[in-house]
């Protein structure tokens, strides 16, 4: 078994690293230019449909779906080239990967995030991420129900949780108890949401506006006695 590290940082990607809402604008713009507006909001129905029955975006599955609709476009390659070499390092928000390598001091720092199984790789490579935290990347359908394995693999007293959505960190924080610093950097629409906010009021025990606020905390303004 495993020796427990004192503390290990578990970071998300989307809106906490990489500014995800630029990412699907982007994949929106693109998609009008090559196929139209009619096309556009076909594909984003699509996503949205697979968002709901997947909980994680599927930019891929979602083109898979769509040109099964649209069969005789002659965009397909391009817009597939978009998609996979998508510059994802431009959308990281900034000093995000400063925030990484300052983690890495205090304690093991290991991406944990939801996604599909070539997208959200190619994402967390092409940012600069995975280098960032040497190659510990955890990638799940549904992060939140895998907390055994993340134990597992990266066994801790301590657990700090840097997550844009207010959801995860409130069913981490069931799941772990004192265990566990939960830390939403208000960035993105899921985390300045007012429904979600007002649903999930207590889920974050720190709060701050961007990613790059960590760069001005110390260790215990992150996670006060908790590990004392």
């Amino acid at each position: 078994m495993k020796q427990a590290d004192k503390i290990v940082f578990l970071i998300d990607v989307d809106d906490t690293l990489l500014d995800n809402d630029r990412i699907q604008k982007d994949i929106e713009q693109h998609i009008e230019r090559a196929f139209g507006h009619k096309c556009r909001d076909r594909y984003w129905t699509i996503q949205e449909e697979l968002f709901q029955e997947l909980g994680y975006r599927d930019y891929l599955g979602a083109f898979q779906r769509f040109r099964v609709e649209f069969p005789y476009e002659h965009h397909w390659v391009a817009t597939a080239n978009f998609l996979v070499d998508y510059p994802f390092k431009r959308r990281l928000y900034p000093r995000a990967l400063a925030v990484l390598a300052r983690l890495r001091k205090w304690g093991r720092t290991v991406i944990l995030t939801d996604g599909d199984v070539v997208f959200q790789p190619r994402k967390v490579a092409r940012s600069g991420i995975f280098k960032a935290v040497n190659g510990h990347v955890l990638i799940y359908v549904h992060k939140e129900a895998a907390l055994a394995d993340v134990e597992r693999r990266y066994p801790a007293e301590n657990y700090v949780l840097v997550d844009d959505k207010l959801r995860i960190l409130d069913a981490v924080k069931k799941a772990w108890g004192k265990r566990v610093t939960t830390v939403c950097p208000c960035q993105g629409k899921f985390a300045n949401d007012p429904k979600i906010q007002s649903a999930f009021p207590k889920a974050a025990d720190v709060k701050i506006k961007h990613i790059s606020d960590l760069m001005r905390m110390n260790l215990s303004q992150i996670i006060g006695t908790k590990t004392k």
